[in-house]
C-alpha cells in the first residue's frame, strides 16, 4: 500500500492555495515525497535480491538492528518507519535554504499547510532551492542551501531508508535513525530549535547506549571524541552569536558600512579560531568546509539544532535516563505556549552541570 489517502490530502492542499510560486512549491514537494513513497521496496525484498551488494545488504541488516534497538530501548515509535528502502539519484534527499538578514541571527519562518512553521524551506532538487534562494538579494540577507541526508514526515507516512542513509559510515547511519524517529514522539509548530535540539538529544544519547549495547568500546571512545571537537565547535559558534548579536542591537545607531565591517571581522575571527582547533586537532573538524561560508544563516542553523540540547540532557537526567518518563516530561512542556516552554527550557539548561554533548549537522 503507497498511503494514497494521505497522498490525495497533500495533493489536495495545492489547489489551497494562491499565487504560482506557492503552487510550484507544494507542486513539488507532493510529487518529490509520492516518488519516495512509490519507488520504496521492502527490505526484505531487497536482501532476498541477488543483485543487492553485499554492501547495501550489510547496511540494511544494521538498519534493522537499529529499528528494533530503537523500540525496544529507547521507546521511539518504530512501526512501519525504515522498512523499506529507496535508492536515490542524487546524493541527498532534499535540500533546505536557509534565509536570515543581514543584521540578525533569526532565520526567516516559512509556514505549510499541516507541520506549520520552520526556519527552513526544503526543496527536492538543488535548482529549485537556487531559483528560490535568488529572489533574496545577497546584498540584503545571508543565505545558505544545505544538503539533507534525512527528513521525518513526523508519523504521515512511513518513511522509508534510503540511500542518503545508507552511504553514511554505521555510526552516523544508526545516529540519524534514531533522529528521525524522535520527530515522530513530538514536534511543536513554529519552534525548530525545540523539534531539533529534542531529536538532537535522542540521537546523541541513542547512540551512546547503541555502542555500548553492541560492544563497541574503541567506537564508542572514537565518538567521545567526536562529541568533545563538536563541543568545542559549538562554544566558538555561540560565542560569535553572542557577539554578533550585541552588535546587530546597535543597527539603529551604527552606520551600515560600520555595521558590515564588524560583522565581517567576528566571522574572519571564528575562521581564526577554528582554523586553531583543527590544527590542535590534526585533523579537519566537524564543521569542514562549512565555517569558510559562515554568516548569519548558518550560524543560525547551527543553533537550532544544539540550542536547547542541554536543557533536554537536563531532562533526561531528571528523568533517571528513562526515555518512557522523558518522552512524557517533552510532551508536556510543548503543549506550553511558547513563553512559558522557553522560561521552563532555560531552567532546565541552567542547571546543567555537565557539559552538554551537541552534534553538528551541516548537511541539513
Amino acid at each position: 500500500m503507497y498511503q494514497l489517502s494521505q497522498i490525495y490530502l497533500l495533493s489536495l492542499l495545492i489547489f489551497s492555495l494562491t499565487g504560482c510560486s506557492g503552487i510550484h512549491y507544494y507542486q513539488q514537494a507532493v510529487t518529490g515525497q509520492m516518488t519516495l513513497l512509490w519507488d520504496r521496496t521492502p527490505i526484505e525484498d531487497v536482501l532476498d535480491d541477488p543483485a543487492t551488494d553485499e554492501a547495501l545488504q550489510q547496511k540494511l541488516n544494521l538498519a534493522i538492528k537499529a529499528r528494533q534497538f530503537a523500540g525496544d530501548n529507547l521507546a521511539l515509535p518504530v512501526d512501519g518507519t525504515f522498512s523499506s528502502y529507496v535508492e536515490l539519484n542524487r546524493p541527498y534527499v532534499v535540500y533546505n535554504l536557509v534565509i536570515a538578514p543581514r543584521f540578525s541571527l533569526a532565520p526567516q519562518q516559512w509556514c505549510y499547510p499541516v507541520i506549520g512553521c520552520q526556519a527552513y524551506r526544503g526543496f527536492f532538487h538543488l535548482e529549485d532551492a537556487q531559483e528560490e534562494m535568488s529572489g533574496y538579494p545577497s546584498d540584503e540577507y545571508d543565505r545558505f542551501i544545505g544538503g539533507v541526508s534525512a527528513y521525518s514526515t513526523l508519523g504521515w507516512f512511513d518513511d522509508p531508508l534510503h540511500s542518503g542513509f545508507t552511504n553514511l559510515p554505521d555510526d552516523r547511519m544508526v545516529a540519524l535513525i534514531f533522529h528521525e524517529l524522535a520527530h515522530k514522539v513530538v514536534y511543536v509548530d513554529g519552534d525548530t530549535t525545540f523539534n531539533e535540539s529534542f531529536a538532537t538529544t535522542v540521537e546523541l544519547e541513542g547512540l551512546k547506549r547503541w555502542l555500548i549495547a553492541e560492544g563497541q568500546p574503541e567506537t564508542y571512545s572514537h565518538a567521545k571524541v567526536r562529541w568533545q571537537r563538536r563541543r568545542d565547535t559549538i562554544q566558538l559558534v555561540e560565542q560569535t552569536s553572542e557577539q554578533l548579536n550585541r552588535l546587530y542591537q546597535a543597527t539603529d545607531t551604527l552606520p551600515e558600512q560600520t555595521l558590515m565591517a564588524r560583522k565581517q571581522a567576528l566571522l574572519e575571527a571564528l575562521k581564526t579560531d577554528y582554523a586553531a582547533l583543527e590544527t590542535r586537532w590534526g585533523e579537519p573538524g566537524p564543521l569542514g568546509g562549512l565555517v569558510d561560508q559562515a554568516n548569519n544563516a548558518i550560524i543560525g542553523l547551527l543553533k537550532q539544532y544544539n540550542g536547547d540540547v542541554p536543557a533536554f540532557q537536563q531532562l533526561l537526567k531528571d528523568s533517571n535516563g528513562d526515555f518512557l518518563v522523558f518522552f512524557e516530561k517533552v510532551r508536556a512542556l510543548a503543549e506550553l505556549d511558547a513563553e512559558p516552554r522557553r522560561q521552563q527550557l532555560d531552567n532546565l539548561r541552567s542547571r546543567q552541570t555537565e557539559p552538554a554533548e551537541v552534534m553538528i549537522r551541516p548537511d541539513a
